[in-house]
């Protein structure tokens, strides 16, 4: 049995789409790595020498600043790719959110594979396009949003990301989930306070919209209002 077979995101992650030959193929230039929570895995502006396939865990995207502070610029999570294919360095640091597993290959044996098998080039661009549509959207919610439907919008799409069953078709949304990020960062990412947002959380939970069991738990208890409250006008 290969370690495709056992894998938890096979049917969603960028390889699906690889018939079973190819598919061990893959396989053969691929390697289970586990990593902790706090390791980076890829530097920015470092020679990008790996790609991998997320199977467990999250990770997060991160650039500096000229005064060296650390922005969050993406999340990923199982089933998403990471690293720079076709690409000399990496555009950002790749660090663990989460323990999180990861299919990896290196980078140039990765190409040279995905340019004999054109339909993987063209998963790997559909998902690029995909991660710019996100970016688009994520411009939008930092520039025109408030903080009430920044913070909505983002209880939002961790429900999304974070629900669902990874070894099956598409996901339902979760409505109960972990936060990925403390407080702070998730403050950073939305470009407000930390204060802006625990006063919004507060607000969703005494208008009985979610419930914070925890610290970092999230239960949605009226998805309608708070999509409601994500466009607010």
């Amino acid at each position: 049995m290969s370690s495709c077979d056992t894998c938890l995101v096979r049917n969603r992650a960028i390889c699906s789409v690889l018939e079973p030959d190819a598919l061990n193929n893959l396989n053969r230039i691929g390697r289970r790595k586990k990593v902790r929570r706090g390791e980076t895995v890829i530097w920015e502006g470092d020679d990008a020498p790996i790609v991998a396939n997320v199977i467990e865990g999250m990770l997060k995207l991160t650039t500096a600043t000229g005064d060296g502070r650390e922005l969050i610029v993406g999340i990923t999570f199982p089933s998403d790719f990471i690293g720079r294919p076709f690409g000399a360095s990496s555009a950002n640091s790749v660090t663990a959110l989460t323990d999180s597993e990861l299919c990896v290959f290196t980078r140039t044996s990765f190409d040279a594979f995905a340019k004999q098998h054109p339909g993987l080039e063209h998963e790997l661009l559909e998902r690029t396009l995909g991660e710019l549509d996100r970016a688009r959207e994520w411009m939008l919610l930092l520039g025109r949003k408030s903080a009430t439907e920044r913070v909505a919008s983002f209880l939002l799409e961790m429900s999304k990301r974070l629900g669902g069953n990874a070894c099956e078709g598409p996901e339902d949304p979760a409505d109960r989930f972990e936060l990925p990020l403390s407080r702070q960062q998730t403050a950073d990412i939305l470009g407000l306070t930390i204060e802006t947002v625990s006063r919004q959380l507060g607000r969703l939970r005494e208008a009985g919209i979610i419930l914070t069991p925890d610290r970092r738990a999230i239960e949605i208890v009226n998805r309608l209002a708070l999509e409601a409250e994500s466009e607010r006008a």
